[in-house]
């Protein structure tokens, strides 16, 4: 089947019906046009997830590796997955990045809970686009544990780095400090020529898209510190909208 992501055509060879679940949101009215990436899955590859992680079935193994497998391509079309979660506010896409634990969860709940018009594009595993206006964030049907997302896209304004702190605070960062950060988010295929350009879209990143740390707890002042320093606005008067 073929299904419409990241703004590309993907046709994805699956033998599991999971897959065909999984993606139906994405599902493309166009099943005879070409496909821009094939997703496929060997039997190595099956064995070695499977090796891995046991405990799942068949089906969500080959949904894995089918992931893997178009992410991998995605560089060619001036894509990338980068481990995230992405919010949409008032038509701008904002993203929350740390190592597992760190509060990428908990921060988007709190930016829901304090703040109107916030949307999920993808809580985990969004895809970035590279294009003459700059970055665009597009939700995809992998998001994670709690399956938040839609199928749509925003324009990438700015990355939150999340740090566990006992208090409250938010600081620009370096583009050294950002790329050692980002590349432990990103993807990288393991073929050279994806990998370059998977390098270059990662290097674009740090120098066109705003970067910040926030060490937080999960309070309501920690969605303060980090609304106001990525959009530039006033956090009491956007609280005025929602109460």
């Amino acid at each position: 089947m073929i299904y419409e992501i990241a703004g590309l055509r993907i046709k994805i060879e699956n033998q599991h019906e999971y897959t065909n679940r999984f993606c139906q949101a994405y599902l493309s009215e166009d099943q005879h046009s070409p496909a821009d990436i094939i997703a496929t899955v060997t039997a190595e590859d099956l064995a070695e997830e499977k090796k891995a992680s046991p405990q799942y079935s068949d089906g969500y193994i080959e949904n894995i590796c089918l992931y893997r497998s178009m992410c991998r391509q995605m560089p060619a079309f001036g894509r990338i997955l980068l481990h995230c979660s992405v919010i949409e506010h008032e038509g701008n896409a904002y993203a929350f990045l740390g190592r597992s634990g760190t509060g990428k969860s908990t921060h988007t709940k709190l930016w829901i809970k304090h703040l109107p018009n916030v949307n999920i594009v993808n809580g985990d595993k969004p895809i970035l686009a590279y294009s003459k206006e700059g970055f665009i964030a597009y939700g995809t049907p992998w998001m994670g544990k709690e399956r938040w997302g839609t199928n749509t896209k925003a324009p990438l304004k700015a990355l939150c780095f999340l740090e566990q702190a006992k208090v409250n605070a938010i600081r620009k960062l370096s583009s050294a400090e950002i790329t050692s950060k980002l590349f432990l988010q990103i993807l990288i295929p393991q073929d050279e020529e994806n990998a370059v350009l998977t390098l270059d879209l990662a290097d674009k990143m740090v120098r066109e898209v705003p970067a910040y740390l926030l060490q937080c707890d999960i309070s309501e002042e920690a969605v303060k510190k980090s609304f106001e320093m990525m959009t530039g606005n006033s956090y009491e008067e956007k609280k005025k909208i929602l109460n």
